[in-house]
């Protein structure tokens, strides 16, 4: 079995859905930069380009990344103690202005749900 090797402190990153072959379609610039703030998360930091999002509580944060006049996101959760999950990456094409178009949302919402109960698989009852 091999097994991966985390540094010290670093929390392990579990994609949830599409989200990680998602991520894989971005521009390069795009992946490096939001690899970098998912990076910075999992060793238990806030990436400045971080901010809550809101929708699921406290602990739910998106990265949002402007490139060539297209808008890239990605939506994540630090509330578990032991892990980051990555719940939803996504280009934001929303005909409503600044709104996330609510098919987004209820995907985050969704999505979150079924990191929670990863996570008690994995670790036991999350502590929020």
């Amino acid at each position: 079995m091999v097994r991966a090797t985390r540094a010290s402190g670093e929390k392990p990153l579990f994609w949830v859905g599409s989200s990680k072959r998602d991520l894989l379609t971005f521009p390069e610039e795009v992946k490096d930069d939001l690899g970098v703030a998912l990076s910075v998360a999992q060793f238990g930091g806030k990436h400045p380009s971080a901010k809550p999002w809101k929708g699921e509580g406290p602990g739910v944060l998106e990265i949002v990344e402007d490139h060539r006049g297209d808008t890239y996101r990605a939506v994540y959760t630090v509330r578990f103690e032991g892990a980051i999950y990555v719940l939803h990456v996504f280009q934001k094409k929303s005909p409503s202005g600044r709104r996330t178009p609510r098919t987004d949302v209820e995907l985050i919402a969704e999505r979150f749900r079924a990191a929670k109960q990863d996570y008690e698989v994995r670790y036991g009852r999350p502590k929020e």
